[in-house]
This record gives structure tokens, C-alpha cells and sequence, in this order.
């Protein structure tokens, strides 16, 4: 049992006391503008402070829920039409589901409502909320004189949302380029997106998006597991840490030290993180930007620049070999 003692995936202890109301400053909308009271939740206690509230929405998160729940509403009772307004069916196709763009017959004109001009709309809330939402990161930052990275952050991720919803619709001349609204739909779209495209695993740009998503999980998971290793020692417990570091930091200092030769120091986890995290989305929007607007067959691309073998076939599999380990099915060309 003893060896199981500090292992702690969850939250342990928990306290729970009068709430923390947190800063009350003047120039601060925070003083005057947000819910009065708060509660306590054992589940969320579990992961993180127990302390829900208090909220503070303004007008920037106003907006951004009100137009939130247009789109979400839009979508929802469009998905039910489709079913005939059965509930039970409703639930039982919901992951098939979805709220398709205009066809590329409409180009970027504005189609009538059943053919596309609900997800116009749709996208439009969509869009807005999203944006005010930002606003609103950014605002609070301003308020309580932080940094804006946390606003740059959300920045990189709408830059991939928008690419896919608006830019590259735009340059492609078509409505009909959109991603549709759905689970499975959604999935399909990905799917369909990279076969036209000659296959997007050959797209260089969508390389460096993997390999910062895959380092962004590496390196959270390094600071997640050392901060946890350590919590025995005070580790997790940041204001002491500052005034008193015993022995946490650095043990956990001298860990990485004997494992990698240098250590990231406890600010400068966080540079990487960050950093690889916001790259993510920004190189994978540069990806989809350019497919179909600069490159046309990412394959063919990297054949040319000789990033992939001149042996396979269009598509990526063996030219010289059978097509039985995918199905029997031979690409369309092959």
C-alpha cells in the first residue's frame, strides 16, 4: 500500500471555505459586473480547485453566448427536420447527422434556406461568437494586466477554424468548400479532403502541425507527471515554491538533468508548451490554405520535391504491388 501512497492521479484532500471572491479593484469592470456568490463541487474538486464561481461575462461573453446558442440551435433543429422531427431518431442518427454548406452550384452567392442558406447562417452566429469570445480573453488580460498570450493562443486556433470555414472558401470561389456541421459528416469531410487533395499526409505543412501536436502532448505530459512526482515534496504548491523551494523543484531539476542533459526550468516548460501548442494550428492553417488554391495533389507535389519515393503510385501506395492490404479497392487512376 505504501508504495501506491503518493500516486495521485486525483485530488486527494480537498478544501472547501468561505469563497474566494478574488480581486476588487476600481478600474477593474470585474468589481461590479460579475455574479455575487459561489459555490463549491466535489467532482471538479477532484481535478482542480472545488470553487465554481465567481463568473464575469460582460458584454463580449454575452454576445458570444447569445450568438453561441443561435448556431447551436440552427444546427439542432436542422438535424431534427431531417428525421422528421422524431426525437428517438433524432438521438439514434445523431452521430450521422449534419447541416451541409451550399453546393458548388451557389458559388459564394447566398442559396435559399433548404439548400444551404441555414448553414450560411449558421455560420455566421458561429463566426461571431467565436470572435466576440476572444474579445473577451483579451479584454480580461487588459483588465487584470496579464500577458495576451492566452489571447494569442485562442488567436492561432480561430486562425485554423477560419481558414477552413472562411478563407479558403473565399479563394476557392465556393461555399461548398466549408467543413459541414456533424460528428461523423465532419469525419468523412477530413477524409474525402486529403483522397482529392492526393493525400494531405504528403503535405508538408500538415508534417509540422503533427510533430508540434505530438510534442505539444510529450511535453505536457513531462510537466504534468514531474509536477505530480513532486506534489510529496510541496511540488504542486506554487507560492511556497517561490518563497521557500525546498526540495521539489529541485529534484525534479536534477531529473531531467540525468535524463536529457539540461533542464527546461519551471518557466520555461511552459515557453515550450506554448509554443508548440500555438504552432499546431498555424502551420496546419498554412496546410489547408494552400490545398487546392496553390497545390493540387500533395503526392505529386512530393514526388517533385523529392519528399516522397518515385516508386509509388499516385496516391501514395505500391505501383508494383497489389491492392489487397486495402480492401481490393484500386484508387480511381491507378
Amino acid at each position: 500500500m505504501a508504495y501506491f501512497e503518493y500516486q495521485n492521479i486525483f485530488t486527494q484532500v480537498q478544501v472547501q471555505g468561505e469563497p474566494e471572491m478574488g480581486m476588487e479593484l476600481k478600474e477593474n469592470v470585474l468589481g461590479g459586473g460579475r455574479t455575487s456568490g459561489a459555490t463549491h463541487s466535489s467532482l471538479l474538486g477532484w481535478l482542480g480547485n472545488a470553487q465554481l464561481g465567481p463568473i464575469y461575462l460582460g458584454w463580449a461573453g454575452i454576445t458570444s453566448l447569445a450568438t453561441g446558442f443561435a448556431w447551436f440551435f440552427i444546427v439542432g433543429f436542422n438535424m431534427l427536420a431531417q428525421v422528421g422531427w422524431s426525437i428517438p431518431e433524432f438521438l439514434r442518427q445523431l452521430f450521422w447527422l449534419a447541416l451541409e454548406p451550399p453546393g458548388p452550384e451557389w458559388g459564394l452567392s447566398f442559396p435559399p434556406l433548404n439548400d444551404g442558406g441555414w448553414y450560411i447562417i449558421a455560420s455566421f452566429f458561429l463566426l461571431v461568437s467565436v470572435m466576440a469570445w476572444w474579445v473577451r480573453t483579451y479584454l480580461l488580460a487588459v483588465q487584470h494586466k496579464m500577458g495576451k498570450h492566452i489571447a494569442w493562443a485562442f488567436l492561432a486556433a480561430i486562425w485554423l477554424f477560419l481558414v477552413l470555414g472562411l478563407f479558403r472558401p473565399i479563394l476557392m470561389g465556393s461555399w461548398s468548400e466549408a467543413v459541414p456541421y456533424g460528428i461523423f459528416p465532419h469525419l468523412d469531410w477530413t477524409t474525402a479532403f486529403s483522397i482529392r487533395y492526393g493525400n494531405l499526409y504528403y503535405n508538408p505543412f500538415h508534417a509540422l502541425s503533427i510533430a508540434f501536436l505530438y510534442g505539444s502532448v510529450l511535453l505536457f505530459a513531462m510537466h504534468g507527471g514531474t509536477i505530480m512526482a513532486v506534489t510529496r515534496f510541496g511540488g504542486d504548491r506554487e507560492l511556497e515554491q517561490i518563497v521557500d523551494r525546498g526540495t521539489a523543484s529541485e529534484r525534479a531539476a536534477l531529473f531531467w538533468r540525468w535524463t536529457m542533459g539540461f533542464n527546461a526550468t519551471m518557466e520555461g516548460i511552459h515557453r515550450w508548451a506554448w509554443w508548440f501548442a500555438v504552432l499546431t494550428p498555424i502551420t496546419g492553417g498554412i496546410g489547408i490554405l494552400l490545398t487546392g488554391t496553390v497545390v493540387d495533389n500533395w503526392f505529386i507535389w512530393a514526388q517533385e520535391h523529392n519528399f516522397a519515393p518515385e516508386h509509388l503510385g499516385a496516391y501514395g501506395y505500391e505501383a508494383y504491388g497489389s491492392y489487397s492490404d486495402f480492401g481490393g479497392i484500386a484508387p480511381t487512376g491507378e
